[in-house]
């Protein structure tokens, strides 16, 4: 349905609680691949937080907001949330496998 097809608050709120669980979904199915990452990188001797790649998830981020027509600053802030929490969860992980050896 189009936002323009959308005639009444009840309405609107539905799909935009629609979208919400959607955002749920997603947001958990990446952190399951954050836990994939962490034993990868537990494997491989890698540290939870690599500054290029917070930078180019970040400049992806951007792009891809702009292009989607959202607002740039936006997507950032929130991009750089997610990746403060995620990249806490892999710490969290690495700590825990390094106490364990």
């Amino acid at each position: 349905m189009a936002h323009e097809d959308i005639s009444d608050m009840a309405a609107l709120r539905a799909r935009i609680d629609q979208l919400d669980a959607k955002l749920i979904e997603l947001l958990a199915e990446r952190s399951g691949l954050i836990d994939r990452a962490a034993r990868i990188k537990a494997r491989d001797g890698l540290p939870a937080r690599i500054e290029a790649r917070v930078a180019e998830v970040a400049s992806l981020a951007r792009s891809r907001a702009s292009s989607a027509g959202l607002d740039p600053d936006l997507a950032e802030r929130i991009w750089r949330m997610m990746m403060e929490h995620f990249i806490a969860q892999e710490e969290a992980f690495l700590g825990s496998k390094q106490n364990s050896e």
